[in-house]
């Protein structure tokens, strides 16, 4: 697989508009959509905090979904190729975010995944899988704060 490009496309469309557009900061919406041809529309909005919808996904929630998405599905994939049978994947993943007058940055992403494998003698192998997948990730390569590691193997 080296050397290759994968290309990704998603359409953005500002729903917000409550008829004045940007004319005041406290008038406008902040909703939005996040399209792609053939799947479901994501509606998305602003973290509350920031004037947003509760009830949608905003960026933050949407980029800690992806580290720990990319985190499963990589450490899936090893843990397949080496025959390491998991029956159950569960992650509960944080994010810390500081603001810093201008902005803000995310300073860290805790993953916790709670893995259940078939088979005791695995433990081991299961517990180091996660750092070779950490390694591996498209996303937590992509990005610059730390994405740590809480795991716990289970065995069915």
């Amino acid at each position: 697989m080296s050397g290759r490009e994968h290309h990704y496309e998603i359409t953005m469309r500002w729903t917000g508009n409550t008829g004045k557009g940007t004319a005041n900061y406290r008038e406008y919406g902040r909703d939005h959509d996040l399209v792609v041809a053939g799947k479901p529309v994501i509606q998305a909005s602003a973290d509350p905090a920031f004037r947003g919808q509760p009830e949608r996904w905003n960026p933050e929630e949407l980029l800690v979904a992806s580290l720990a998405d990319c985190h499963m599905l990589t450490y899936l994939s090893l843990c397949a190729r080496e025959r390491l049978v998991v029956t159950a994947y569960e992650d509960t993943a944080t994010g810390t975010m500081a603001e810093d007058g201008h902005g803000g940055r995310f300073t860290e992403v805790v993953l916790a995944p709670v893995v259940t494998i078939a088979d005791p003698e695995k433990v081991e192998r299961a517990m180091e899988l996660h750092h070779d997948a950490n390694k591996d990730c498209f996303i937590a390569n992509s990005v610059n704060f730390p994405v740590r590691h809480r795991p716990q193997v289970k065995v069915a």
